[in-house]
């Protein structure tokens, strides 16, 4: 029994180890294998991590930008143009979309990763038919001229029935009658000089002035300020069809004919008429037409056929030298005509009316940082057919989204998002990049590098004009090293040369690069937002664009006489790919901070030896806070460059440190409550003027305040003098804070001073 026993325990035992021993084998084959593939993730995981890094580390491919430039075709840009030309398209008509959507459609078809469509209802503007025009009349209210109704048809392409005829948008509508008085371009010193130094009596008066110098819109500001009860303008031929091209004129050549009228906008603000301030959406809220910031007094545009019949029965003194013109006739001042029963009169039946306006937004996704966005972008509308402006810039804009987009079909992906901007409603006031701005506004604030605008790209060969924010000198003047002048000569032989010789900076070391005013889509980037820009346009040898605006601005203009290869329109399109690559795919964003530094010491410097600055210094106001501000500014850039010099090129987060400041060192000039009298334009050093909404005013409110400030009556003079005190303690505060943006130093927050 006890054998027995000891038998099945002994059994038992043995059992008992044979199943600890395979529980321990399947144990270890167990954890063998968990370890296996807990290795296998990590060393999955660590490569994903390692090729992150590698890739936030990485200089972009160089090679790209030989690929890309070769890319670009100049008979894929004059298809584009003859497409876009083929018919009128002005902004809020069936045209508009259907471009619209040929430009999206395209962007896909290119290699897009998105585009789309997307609208804005706001006030737009039409004229009645064909009712408007300016006449002389007698003393019965009979008719003895009228202005012609639309322009002569000079070839094929005019024979179509919608065609807008002359007319000025948000023109105010009505009849108006009076003595013509003759404001030569319809400035503010114009005004001044008949005023004050004529002592003319200009209100209840019709005035008639020459477009050019300002804005139309400006100009009919002026003449309301005077009192004026209607505008008339008109193209001189000094300035559209001077004497030496008088075997030139359209359809013989590119200059202007006498039935040629330009056509434009009166509207002095940058958005929608009827939402000031914020997006245009359904869910807007829209202010009464009646309390926009409209015309009250009708203006109406006409041919220097037309306005030779005004001008040559005007009574009064001949003019001055310099307020002459091109027609055969002598300039007089008036008021009224040598017979004196006899008025002008405005009949002017436009009207404002809600329409849909189209932009088209398209996008390559960056394959690095895809939160970072750079931009490109240019109108499409246009008030006949548009050749130059801005259907050149539009086959430009093109051209280049077809260039990149084949460079991404064959593997490349640039490291940050490119996106591609078609602005609709631009000739009304910005509208469209206007709206979408403001749609958009803290995304492209957060996440917008720079933004790149090609509007009428193309007026000319001669010359590629370039304006921008002054940090992005080196990166634009990079790019056209790297692109052939489309007609070298000599040692002349990549853009950058030519512009060199043709139009240098004061040194004469550098192409000259002018600043930023407004008149184009680049204007809410950088005037809202505070996103840095550029702008380009070539030119033409004669600095002049004749047909601007007018009927016979076709392609038939600009393929036999501007630019008839198409070689500045490749040039401007491999410029253009050029930045967008440089922009996109450096390592570190191509702006330097100690070039904005410069241009703001030259402005304060230049400044100061004017007349304002005189008339601060003998009011008693110094610049010694300016002037360190200006100084704190030129170290805090140079300290910003020596950090960028020396970065530790092992870290991501401070490539990613260095982008985002020079990304946003822009934004610290933009005031969010705006400058004097103009809430909605906030950049503190370079706006557009406020007595010329195309040119850049440099200390925008600054210069505002003093303007014609000794001439402000006695009682309210220190008021002024207040507000010059006020500006310049905020352009002051700007250009510290600027200062302290690019110092990432904890002690900027105590002034310098460590905490105690």
């Amino acid at each position: 029994m006890a054998a027995s026993k000891m038998v099945l325990i002994e059994g038992e035992k043995s059992i008992n180890r044979r199943v600890l021993i395979l529980l321990g084998v399947v144990v270890l084959a167990l954890g063998i294998g968990v370890g296996i593939l807990i290795g296998a993730l990590a060393i999955n995981s660590g490569g994903d991590e390692n090729l992150a890094v590698t890739a936030a580390l990485s200089e972009g491919d160089e090679s790209i930008s030989g690929k890309l430039i070769a890319e670009i075709k100049e008979n894929n840009i004059r298809n584009h143009l003859n497409y876009f030309t083929s018919n009128p398209h002005l902004a809020g008509t069936p045209m508009d979309l259907e471009q619209a959507e040929y430009v999206r459609d395209k962007w896909l078809e290119y290699g897009l990763d998105y585009a789309d469509v997307v609208p804005y209802k706001v006030l737009l503007s039409y004229p009645k038919g064909k009712e408007n025009r300016v006449e002389i009349i007698d003393a019965a209210g009979n008719v003895e001229f009228g202005s012609a109704r639309e322009e002569a048809i000079l070839d094929d392409s005019q024979i179509r029935d919608d065609i807008v005829p002359p007319f000025t948008a948000y023109s105010a509508a009505g009849v108006e009658e009076g003595d013509l008085v003759y404001a030569n371009y319809a400035r503010v010193e114009d005004f001044f000089y008949l005023e004050r130094d004529l002592n003319m009596t200009l209100a209840n008066t019709i005035i008639i002035a020459k477009y050019g110098r300002i804005f139309r819109g400006d100009k009919a500001a002026n003449a309301m300020a005077v009192g004026a009860k209607g505008l008339i303008l008109y193209s001189d031929p000094i300035n559209e069809a001077p004497d030496q091209y008088k075997d030139e004129i359209y359809p013989d050549g590119m200059f202007l004919p006498g039935s040629g009228v330009q056509r434009g906008s009166l509207f002095k603000e940058m958005m929608d008429p009827l939402t000031p301030g914020y997006p245009s959406r359904e869910y807007a809220y829209r202010i009464d037409e009646s309390d926009a910031s409209l015309p009250t007094i009708p203006v109406h545009p006409i041919g220097y056929n037309d306005a030779v019949e005004f001008l040559s029965q005007m009574t009064g003194d001949q003019v001055k030298d310099d307020w002459g013109g091109g027609l055969d006739i002598t300039y007089r001042y008036g008021p009224g005509f040598v017979d004196n029963t006899k008025k002008a009169r405005l009949n002017i039946t436009t009207t404002n009316q809600l329409a849909t306006t189209y932009n088209v937004i398209g996008g390559i996704v960056g394959a690095v940082e895809e939160d970072r966005y750079v931009l490109v972008g240019n109108h499409r509308d246009a008030w006949v057919f548009g050749a130059v402006d801005p259907s050149s810039g539009t086959a430009v804009l093109m051209e280049t989204s077809r260039a990149i987009g084949a460079l991404v079909k064959q593997g490349w992906r640039p490291r940050r998002t490119l996106v591609f901007c078609s602005w609709g409603a631009e000739e009304f006031g910005l509208i469209g990049s206007n709206e979408w701005v403001e749609e958009f506004a803290k995304p492209l604030t957060a996440r917008a590098v720079v933004y790149v605008n090609v509007d009428s790209a193309v007026k000319g060969g001669y010359l590629l004009g370039l304006s921008s924010s002054p940090h992005l000198y080196k990166a634009v003047y990079e790019a056209t090293k790297k692109v052939s002048d489309p007609y070298p000569d000599g040692d002349r032989k990549t853009v950058y040369d030519t512009c060199k010789l043709r139009r240098p900076n004061s040194d004469k070391t550098q192409p000259r690069i002018g600043d930023l005013g407004s008149g184009s889509d680049y204007a809410p980037f950088m005037q809202r937002i505070g996103v840095s820009s550029i702008d380009m346009s070539y030119a033409h040898e004669t600095g002049l664009f004749p047909m601007y605006h007018s009927v016979y601005e076709t392609f038939h203009l600009v393929s036999t006489y501007l630019d008839p290869d198409f070689k500045a329109h490749g040039a401007i399109t491999r410029v253009t790919a050029e930045l967008l690559r440089s922009f996109s795919d450096s390592l570190v964003i191509p702006m330097d901070c100690r070039d904005y530094a410069k241009r703001i010491e030259d402005m304060v410097e230049a400044f100061k030896v004017s007349s304002d600055g005189q008339l601060m210094v003998d009011e008693g106001i110094g610049f010694d806070d300016l002037d360190s501000a200006v100084l704190n500014l030129t170290r805090s850039s140079q300290y910003f460059q020596d950090k960028i010099d020396s970065i530790n090129s092992k870290d991501p987060m401070a490539y990613r440190a260095v982008n985002d400041k020079l990304m946003g060192f822009e934004r610290t000039f933009i005031d969010p409550l705006g400058l004097l009298d103009r809430q909605l334009v906030r950049h503190v050093i370079f706006a557009p003027s406020s007595k010329n909404m195309y040119a850049s005013a440099g200390l925008p409110s600054l210069t505002d305040a003093l303007f014609d400030i000794d001439n402000v009556a006695s009682e309210d003079r220190e008021e002024r003098w207040e507000q010059v005190r006020k500006e310049l303690a905020t352009l002051v505060h700007m250009i510290e804070s600027a200062a302290a943006y690019l110092d990432h130093d904890l002690t900027t927050l105590f002034r310098g001073k460590a905490s105690t």
